[in-house]
């Protein structure tokens, strides 16, 4: 995810693994500048109230330990700069690959006309899948109003308000009688001892994001409980789950997981298929009794 200072004292986990270029950001983004400033510029003066920015920039990115997104409100997802601030997680997800190879090999592109994302936050999941598959519409659900808030912000940014819809939903329950091609979901699966391993950054961050249950995997369970009634019978889904991927193949190890290789770094994705998620059901059923039983 990132890395920490020697010291303990900052954390680098939310687009740049080091101080320097941690910094180069903050600066650039502060002052409104692009990434790729040329060199000349930066032999200019700031006036002072810029110079007081800075300090404060710097201040709450150190003693306050504010990840860098938050303070220059961009993150870059899928190669696409998307407002963020306190409401959303900051884009992250090694899906992001897969978006961009339209998630081949598990999908035929032009066979997807319809994607669902579960849990949109800034809505970049979403919008990036409408780069990717123009002809195809977008359902982007969200529990949270106010992430939605910050999503309908990057819908506008990016002019695809009639190819992707917003809607607040729990899970399924306000998409009813749709199906499919795609379902792509990176929903909340932080257990509670990553939870409170966390460094400082990612306590900023929204905890209803992050947090599934003792072992992160309250939702996951659910969602491949009900995923089928959503997909067609050749869709697939993707869902993350990080470093519950233990946890996951321990609950139902009879399950053939598909698990994806990043060329960039990152893991716990798995793809599952329409026919694979009928066929356990049952297990499905019976995990998510033990849950409401109170057993994890």
């Amino acid at each position: 995810m990132g890395r920490a200072e020697a010291n303990g004292a900052l954390y680098f986990g939310h687009g740049t693994d080091n101080a320097i270029d941690e910094s180069i950001r903050l600066v650039l983004g502060s002052l409104n500048l692009p990434q790729d400033t040329p060199d000349r510029l930066l032999q200019g003066q700031l006036l002072m109230a810029e110079r007081r920015c800075l300090i404060e920039q710097f201040r709450l990115r150190i003693e306050a330990r504010i990840p860098l997104p938050y303070l220059t409100h961009e993150s870059l997802f899928a190669g696409l700069p998307f407002y963020v601030d306190e409401r959303v997680l900051i884009p992250r997800s090694p899906i992001a690959e897969l978006i961009e190879q339209q998630f081949y090999p598990w999908v035929e592109p032009g066979n997807i006309n319809s994607i669902l994302e579960i849990g949109t936050g800034s809505g970049c999941i979403a919008i990036a899948c409408s780069q990717e598959f123009p002809l195809a519409t977008v359902d982007a659900v969200d529990l949270s109003a106010e992430a939605l808030a910050v999503a309908t912000l990057n819908v506008d940014r990016f002019g695809v308000a009639e190819q992707v819809r917003l809607i607040q939903s729990d899970l399924f329950a306000a998409v009813s009688n749709r199906r499919y091609g795609l379902i792509v979901t990176n929903p909340p699966y932080v257990d509670q001892q990553d939870l409170q391993a966390m460094p400082a950054e990612y306590h900023a961050e929204p905890r209803m994001g992050l947090e599934a249950g003792s072992d992160g995997l309250d939702l996951v369970v659910q969602i491949l409980l009900e995923a089928p009634t959503y997909l067609e019978e050749n869709g697939v889904l993707v869902v993350e789950v990080g470093n519950s991927e233990v946890a996951l193949e321990q609950i139902f190890p009879q399950l053939p997981w598909n698990w994806v290789d990043f060329e960039r770094g990152g893991h716990g994705v798995f793809v599952i298929d329409h026919d694979t998620l009928v066929s356990h059901q049952p297990l499905f059923h019976q995990e998510q009794e033990r849950r409401r039983a109170g057993a994890v």
